[in-house]
């Protein structure tokens, strides 16, 4: 499977969870799960700090999800991503997308050892539609310069 792919595979289900999902929509965490909430995904909030997000039931792990989530967003500090990833794979998780900076090479290799489907290096915002304000931007750019995945 090529790389766009691999991010519109992720996509299709419209059902996901996110590791480091802020209360703040003006965080970058906060700002996804409300564009994915509210252009139809059902999507699970993993912050160990919230009990809730919005109306939306906050999970303190990504080991307390529901057994049927497969694909998981992490938009956490770098520090914190190996720890998402080894609790992912634990859990069965096998489709993972790390945020741009997010990403920390021990948790990349540590995924892709244990046969993880990884989306690195791109931003959520620019796939999941509607793409709008500056992502839409990014995205026609990236397009134009041929840096968008094929």
């Amino acid at each position: 499977m090529n790389r766009l792919q691999t991010i519109t595979d992720f996509l299709s289900t419209k059902e996901l969870a996110i590791a480091g999902v802020s209360r703040s929509p003006k965080k970058f965490g906060g700002a996804v799960f409300k564009h994915l909430s509210e252009n139809g995904f059902t999507v699970y909030p993993v912050n160990p700090n919230a009990d809730k997000i919005g109306e939306t039931k906050c999970y303190p792990d990504v080991l307390s999800l529901p057994e049927k989530i497969d694909r998981l967003f992490i938009v956490t500090s770098r520090k914190e991503t190996k720890p998402v990833i080894e609790q992912a794979i634990k859990k069965g998780i096998k489709k993972i997308w790390i945020q741009q900076m997010s990403q920390e090479e021990e948790a990349v290799q540590l995924a892709e050892e244990n046969g993880v489907e990884l989306i690195t290096r791109e931003c959520i915002l620019m796939f999941a539609d509607p793409v709008k304000g500056p992502h839409k931007f990014h995205r026609f750019f990236n397009k134009l310069f041929g840096r968008y995945p094929k």
